[in-house]
């Protein structure tokens, strides 16, 4: 039996819905994201018309909403509220289904207050019944409680994905910068264009060409600028540059996961990169900044201090010693004597415009080929992984059971994340190819390249990149550029000085057979006395093509002589 005072409260709720009530429209969709659930808002309000008109319902003010009703706080949410309560006459809400209203019990809770107070005297769903009564307010709130139950457990669901995907390697959420979703594989994949700009920002930053405005300026020229059309905010700029998702880490709530995902950058390049950024977010003196191109390429060779530079006549750049380490004789130098001294030095390793086509040739040859990678390497290297595994177990169990602190186990995983990672790609370059000198070796051609170009035509701050590649120990001295060749460099130089070398008419024609055909055979000379300058012995017979042997385990300098010695 219901009360009389219960029922005359209906009579009079159904008197005034019957006769008085006017309605608010309220449509909702879960993501503030524009280009997510376009068609959402559209297919409510359509459907809410219809019904409206059906039923003869009369709509006085619409509240339109992007945003997840998972927590309190939706601002139009919160206007349609103060409105009922400032009404004078009664309201009603017309939506498409109550979790369009709430998935949360704080605002559950204050629709269903408004109705025990008959601010709210009726609600209107297409897709649901309710009327003001003890059964339809319990009905309200079974509603209410399997909205919040979903957006609970939906929650729940996501999460244990994400933490599976972190598990399988997968980066969890939306590709980073450089990326891109694939939909097959559920991972993330370099974007082919995104990815060849990144690496070339770090490279060029990690060699100290850019600050960060400078190499923002540049990204802008390359294409990369905000939604907005507008260069990339130094802050983002930033971002990505300390992003560990290009060396294949995936940081998820101040964890560090290992990606199984292919990287873009070098993890040598990436910590460079941070060196750098590290190194110049300190505190400066000068608040001017000059540009003088070669200041911090050379010492002094009397007195070994730094070079400084400074104007002249407010035209010209002179460099000096900074005589900071005593008393020093050295005068200053003009610096067009110090580009063109530069150029000299960077001519000697300056390889034929031609020949880098022709090797990045024969190194492409050498890759389709393979080389069988070192099973001792291997295996050396799924120990030192098993070991990097069982510290971190070792690590996780000693958190678990309260042994460490949290900061100090975060700080040694993080250790153990990175280790595992750079291992992996090792053992994964050993399987692929076997021949782990194939990317210095083409790193070294393009190098070369670039040295061709700038000894040629180069400005001066490409003239600096080059010599500090080539060469340590540099120094300037009686206005005299010097330095000591770096590494597979001085192969470089010594080989192109000996080819440079002419042989004595007597020598040729003792030996007129040895020349008299410019093609190598790539078969071992018989007669000991003619020797390769280095290791391999050739001698010239009918002209075939090239055919160099070659080592599993040559250093990277022994393949670049030998490839240098391939196109004479």
């Amino acid at each position: 039996m219901v009360s009389s005072e219960i029922l005359l409260r209906y009579m009079t709720l159904s008197r005034y819905t019957m006769d008085m009530t006017t309605y608010f429209l309220y449509a909702r969709k879960s993501t503030e994201d524009e280009e997510r659930q376009v068609m959402s808002i559209e297919a409510q309000l359509a459907e809410l018309m219809a019904y409206a008109k059906r039923e003869h319902i009369k709509i006085v003010e619409t509240f339109i909403e992007s945003k997840s009703a998972k927590s309190p706080g939706r601002e139009v949410f919160g206007k349609m509220i103060e409105a009922i309560y400032k009404s004078k006459t009664p309201i009603g809400i017309l939506a498409w289904h109550p979790d369009r209203l709430a998935r949360n019990s704080i605002d559950g809770g204050q629709i269903i207050y408004l109705i025990d107070t008959a601010k709210i005297v009726s609600l209107k769903f297409p897709t649901f019944w309710f009327e003001p009564t003890p059964q339809g307010l319990f009905m309200l709130q079974v509603a209410f409680g399997q909205s919040k139950y979903y957006s609970d457990n939906l929650s729940e669901n996501v999460k244990r994905g994400i933490r599976q995907k972190l598990r399988r390697g997968e980066w969890p959420t939306n590709a980073p910068f450089g990326y891109i979703n694939n939909p097959k594989t559920r991972n993330i994949e370099p974007d082919p264009t995104k990815a060849r700009i990144i690496r070339k920002a770090f490279e060029e930053y990690a060699e100290g060409r850019h600050t960060l405005k400078s190499l923002r300026d540049q990204m802008n020229l390359w294409g990369i600028v905000s939604k907005m059309g507008k260069p990339m905010p130094i802050a983002s700029l930033q971002r990505m540059l300390k992003n560990e998702a290009y060396i294949g880490v995936i940081r998820h709530d101040g964890e560090s996961y290992v990606g199984n995902f292919p990287t873009i950058i070098p993890r040598a390049t990436f910590e460079k990169v941070q060196e750098v950024m590290r190194n110049r977010g300190r505190a400066r003196h000068s608040k001017k900044r000059h540009d003088f191109p070669f200041t911090g390429l050379f010492t002094c060779g009397e007195c070994g201090a730094a070079i400084t530079a400074q104007w002249a006549k407010g035209r010209y750049r002179y460099y000096r010693c900074t005589k900071r380490l005593g008393r020093c004789s050295q005068s200053y130098t003009s610096e067009n004597l110090l580009a063109e001294q530069l150029r000299d030095v960077i001519s000697k390793i300056a390889i034929p415009e031609d020949w880098p086509d022709k090797m990045l040739a024969q190194v492409d040859i050498w890759e389709k080929e393979g080389v069988q990678s070192s099973e001792d390497a291997v295996r050396n290297l799924d120990l030192r992984l098993k070991e990097a595994k069982q510290k971190l177990d070792k690590l996780v169990n000693a958190f678990l059971d309260g042994s460490i602190e949290k900061e100090v186990y975060l700080t040694k995983k993080d250790e153990l994340i990175r280790d595992k990672v750079s291992l992996a790609k090792q053992k994964d370059d050993c399987a692929r190819r076997g021949n782990y000198w194939i990317e210095p070796l083409r790193g070294w051609i393009m190098a070369s390249k670039d040295a061709t170009t700038a000894a040629s035509s180069g400005g001066l701050d490409a003239l600096k990149s080059v010599a500090g590649k080539i060469g340590t120990n540099r120094r300037l001295r009686d206005k005299i550029v010097s330095l000591d060749w770096n590494g597979e460099w001085k192969i470089t130089a010594d080989f192109l000085n000996s080819f440079s070398t002419v042989p004595q008419e007597s020598e040729r024609s003792e030996h007129a057979d040895f020349y008299a055909i410019p093609t190598m055979s790539g078969c071992r000379e018989l007669n000991s006395v003619f020797t390769h300058p280095k290791r391999t012995y050739c001698r010239y017979t009918t002209p075939r093509r090239p055919r160099l042997e070659y080592d599993n385990n040559a250093s990277v300098s022994d393949c670049l002589f030998r490839l240098t010695s391939a196109f004479p």
